[in-house]
């Protein structure tokens, strides 16, 4: 499986992670996410819940309004509400 755009696939033979991470810089902000095969049953699962996550998070960037070129503080907190717990 090869990276994508805002995702990258992890795969390291000493360390304990291995999945993708979605990283996306908006507005002066970056959201970051890890998406575990452990956690989501494999690297596929993994992805597919990347991608979804990832339109998701588009689609209220997209829509939102900024504030002198940056994103609003309600806009932050809602993508980091979509995002979940790190």
């Amino acid at each position: 499986m090869k990276s994508k755009r805002n995702l990258t696939r992890f795969t390291y033979e000493n360390t304990a992670f291995q999945g993708w991470r979605l990283c996306v810089s908006r507005g002066g902000v970056t959201f970051t996410k890890y998406f575990s095969d452990k956690q989501y049953g494999g690297g596929r699962k993994a992805l597919e819940a990347a991608e979804n996550t990832l339109g998701d998070l588009k689609s209220l960037l997209e829509a939102s309004k900024k504030v002198n070129g940056r994103l609003s503080n309600v806009t932050v907190k809602k993508a980091e509400k979509l995002l979940g717990p790190v």
